[in-house]
């Protein structure tokens, strides 16, 4: 993952950027503090991608505050998860933002251009799993990444996923969004050559536990290869997808 650090060094070893104009930019202040948050400007200097606004529990005022301060220190692409519709609708008067109802994410900005080493495979189980997964998809394609979507592949029927084989072995990463049992991350763990990132849902009957048996059955996966984040995280998935699909060898 190419970091803001990274890409000032070589933009001043390459004479594209001077040594005083990369020192500015390293010494601007690391967060703004507007009080009731610490909003982070270093976050891409450091890790590659700038923060992300979690909306749940924040209100309008905050979020749109939050932008704010993103936009005063020239963010100008923002990612906003876990947004109710209500709000959706207040912050939209004030920042031009795209909302998708079903994964609840709001957008400010144009989507990057993929400039990742491949693609990003996102399959589900089931019609029900998509809301889960298109905050994974949007989450990746905000990071610029190219995403393949999958959807109601599970091992119900497994020749629906059976049929997608080139797409699983070409994908640079998979993420596996699945409720009830799970089993689609195991499955496209032994078939996929690259890493599985498997995202328990909270879809099932009452044995399901909200999530917990995907959630027990992916952590308990035979398959090499899966890693698993938590129930109903498709931005954490979405997020360490496009990290995986940006790596570079390190000399």
């Amino acid at each position: 993952m190419k970091t803001e650090i990274k890409t000032l060094l070589e933009s001043v070893k390459d004479g594209t950027m001077s040594v005083d104009d990369a020192l500015l930019r390293l010494k601007a202040e690391p967060y703004e503090d507007i009080g009731f948050a610490k909003v982070d400007m270093h976050r891409n200097v450091i890790q590659g991608n700038p923060e992300v606004i979690y909306g749940a529990g924040k209100t309008t005022s905050q979020i749109i505050g939050i932008m704010d301060a993103m936009i005063r220190n020239g963010q100008s692409r923002i990612l906003i998860t876990r947004l109710d519709k209500a709000s959706a609708e207040e912050v939209a008067k004030v920042h031009p933002i795209k909302y998708d109802e079903l994964s609840r994410v709001a957008v400010l900005g144009e989507m990057p251009e993929p400039n990742g080493i491949g693609k990003v495979v996102i399959a589900t189980g089931g019609t029900s799993d998509i809301p889960v997964a298109e905050e994974a998809a949007i989450t990746a394609e905000i990071h610029g990444n190219e995403v393949i979507r999958l959807y109601d592949v599970g091992v119900a029927g497994l020749h629906r996923l059976l049929s997608h084989k080139e797409e699983i072995m070409n994908a640079s990463v998979i993420v596996a969004v699945a409720g009830m049992e799970g089993a689609l991350a195991s499955v496209i763990g032994g078939l996929a050559d690259c890493p599985v990132i498997a995202v328990p849902t909270s879809v099932g009957y009452g044995a399901s536990f909200n999530g917990l048996s995907a959630l027990l059955s992916m952590l308990n996966s035979c398959a090499s290869g899966v890693s698993v984040v938590n129930i109903d995280n498709g931005f954490g998935a979405g997020y360490l997808a496009g990290m995986i699909n940006h790596m570079e060898v390190k000399k």
